[in-house]
């Protein structure tokens, strides 16, 4: 009975395996097709691995070889032209040369020059010519008013006050060179009696008549024009009439006036005072484009204790001495008015007897005396003088020069 029954269990493994050979073809197509999805093998795979983990170079390329060799199926290896990348197309170089028609001539296109060049050009000369006629006006105006003729009277007949003689041409030049100011030019001369003070401003009076006219000029002595029995109000509206009225006058020749006032010593306060309002800024334009003259001893002491204490050879000192002169007179001069707190102040110093014996050489020939050197040494010896580092200094300067040579 054992025998006559049906083995079961040994036809079931033949139809395992007859069935498991497609399905292990599916599963290996189904793992090559997704291995060439993702770029390599399963192969390469595995060899890579291999190679990881240290495995034989022997071992890895049985397996390889094992493994690329399929049972089933066998696939053509890929195209090299279908894998390469296609190249990109050189582009053609542009011929430099300028194709033209050839029934047509041969002419390089037109270049159309920009508007903006020539406007530019011609700004540019528009500039430079009213920056040469402002030169040329401000020449003109130093021409009108000859201060290079000025300037050599001055070096000619003023002694000793060199430096003088720079600061107050300075002034001039700088604000004669223009019609158009904001304030009057107001230069104050002090310093002790006979260095030279009203004598500059003598010349400084005749030049300028003789460039712009009398009716342009002042002269003013305090003494003469407001004597003491004179009251002050007539005092004040007379000089402020004058002023006006030159003043307008000048506007309209387009000149300058100049009002030198003397012996501002005397002048009362009140004097002081209606003066001092022609010197605001805050005044019409006749009264900016005017040129001032204070001319007094106020501070003549202090002058001659700085001079004497700063007696030096030093050629470079009379400068620093001029600065520290001007710092020191201009608190002085504050106290006597505060208008002279915004004024140029030039300090006159000692004369030297040089300069006296000079004094009397021009006053004797003014005089038509024959000037002889001995005469005027015995002159010359009747004054007295401060002795300083060997130099000697007049104590009244040039002042009893005059009254010395008339007594011949």
């Amino acid at each position: 009975e054992e025998t006559g029954l049906p083995s079961s269990p040994v036809k079931n493994p033949q139809k395992l395996s007859w069935l498991s050979s497609p399905v292990r073809a599916v599963v290996r197509l189904r793992r090559t097709a997704h291995a060439f999805k993702k770029g390599y093998l399963p192969g390469d795979k595995l060899l890579q691995r291999q190679i990881s983990l240290g495995k034989g170079k022997l071992t890895s390329l049985s397996n390889q070889a094992s493994l690329n060799s399929s049972q089933y199926f066998t696939f053509d290896p890929a195209d090299p032209l279908l894998v390469t990348k296609p190249k990109r197309r050189k582009k053609k170089s542009r011929n430099p040369r300028v194709l033209y028609p050839e029934s047509s001539k041969k002419y390089l296109p037109a270049e159309h020059g920009s508007k903006a060049k020539r406007f530019l050009l011609l700004f540019v000369a528009i500039i430079c010519f009213q920056i040469l006629n402002a030169i040329e006006n401000l020449d003109d105006n130093l021409l009108k008013y000859d201060l290079d003729g000025l300037e050599k009277t001055m070096a000619r007949e003023v002694f000793g006050q060199p430096l003088v003689i720079e600061r107050v041409m300075g002034l001039l030049k700088d604000y004669l060179a223009t019609h158009v100011h904001n304030k009057p030019l107001v230069v104050s001369f002090n310093g002790p009696s006979g260095v030279g003070k009203s004598h500059l401003g003598w010349l400084l009076a005749k030049h300028f008549r003789s460039v712009v006219g009398a009716h342009s000029v002042l002269h003013y002595f305090t003494a003469h024009h407001c004597p003491v029995k004179t009251s002050i109000h007539t005092c004040q509206s007379e000089l402020s009439d004058t002023i006006r009225d030159m003043a307008a006058q000048a506007e309209v020749e387009e000149f300058i006036p100049m009002f030198i006032l003397d012996e501002v010593e005397f002048m009362p306060q009140t004097l002081l005072e209606t003066l001092g309002r022609f010197f605001q800024k805050n005044q019409t334009n006749e009264y900016l484009n005017a040129v001032y003259i204070l001319i007094s001893n106020l501070g003549g002491e202090e002058i001659t204790h700085h001079f004497l204490q700063n007696v030096s050879n030093d050629s470079s000192r009379p400068q620093k001495d001029l600065e520290e002169l001007q710092s020191a007179l201009r608190p002085i001069l504050s106290h006597v008015h505060p208008f002279w707190a915004g004024v140029e102040i030039v300090p006159f110093g000692l004369l030297e007897k040089d300069h006296i014996l000079n004094c009397f050489y021009e006053e004797m020939m003014s005089e038509g005396i024959y000037p002889n050197a001995s005469h005027i040494q015995r002159l010359a010896g009747q004054l007295s003088y401060y002795k300083k580092a060997g130099k000697e200094f007049g104590r009244t300067g040039c002042k009893p020069v005059v009254a010395k040579v008339n007594l011949l």
